[in-house]
């Protein structure tokens, strides 16, 4: 390390310090004091217990399957998957939505610390690595124009921003819809029916919808098939994270979380 460098990192740990003490500004994940604020809203201790999924995943929404014992080829999707065909191709998330990552979630979506973006950004694209080479633009899920004032920004935009690929706005939401937990599978379908459209052609393209949490499905499911019928040849699902729909798909995720690959 020369010279100017010695002194960047002296006056930047002189400048992390003064901000903890006279600031005190806590971690998005564990709420802690963050020792090195510079570095971003979220402690590294934080970003290291997030786990990453890994195979076996259903090849059409990502859910985790039990385990490559349980499952054929030929039949490598889940029951949801394979009871009820949707317009998504493929899907990925980053882990469940839970502890430091719902944590971190809420703090970017309803706290407006937008820098942990980026990070959040990097981890989806790991995560959906095997889906990379054949997208050609990314897709943000568009809040309602209302939301999107009151909120001041769409943190499914960020999201796609920070992905590294050419991010397309082709979407429109002309209506709110209510939150989709708690209703029945058909009441899902008819919130989300009609509430998005496609402002542009798509012919022959591969693109991948991106947004913060996957709840049911079912919003997603229906973006995809707006955007199918705006020429899309594929569509493919990238999350931050997912809920449970079932307690045995909680019971599955957290056997394997016991053995989970770790973001870094």
């Amino acid at each position: 390390m020369n010279g100017a460098d010695s002194a960047r990192s002296l006056m930047t740990g002189i400048a992390d310090a003064l901000v903890s003490v006279i600031f005190a500004p806590h971690c998005a994940g564990c709420a802690r004091v963050l020792e090195h604020p510079l570095e971003g809203a979220v402690c590294a201790s934080c970003w290291m217990n997030i786990p990453l999924l890994s195979p076996p995943l259903c090849r059409t929404c990502g859910d985790m399957l039990p385990s490559w014992r349980a499952i054929s080829v030929e039949m490598e999707r889940c029951a949801a998957c394979r009871r009820r065909p949707g317009a998504i191709d493929a899907g990925r998330a980053i882990w469940m939505y839970e502890g430091e990552l719902r944590a971190i979630v809420h703090a970017f979506k309803y706290e407006g610390r937008r820098t942990v973006g980026r990070r959040l950004g990097d981890m989806l694209r790991l995560t959906s690595a095997d889906l990379l080479s054949d997208v050609r633009a990314v897709v943000p899920v568009p809040l309602h124009p209302w939301r999107r004032l009151t909120r001041g920004f769409n943190q499914a935009a960020d999201l796609a921003h920070a992905l590294d690929l050419p991010v397309v706005h082709a979407l429109w939401r002309s209506r709110a819809t209510s939150p989709q937990a708690g209703l029945t599978a058909s009441a899902r379908r008819r919130n989300v029916r009609g509430a998005f459209q496609c402002t542009r052609a798509l012919l022959g393209s591969s693109v991948a919808v991106v947004d913060d949490v996957m709840t049911t499905g079912e919003t997603l499911n229906e973006i995809a098939s707006v955007l199918k019928k705006a020429g899309a040849a594929r569509v493919v699902n990238w999350v931050v994270a997912r809920t449970f729909p079932t307690e045995q798909m909680r019971s599955s995720w957290s056997i394997r979380k016991s053995r989970p690959t770790r973001a870094t």
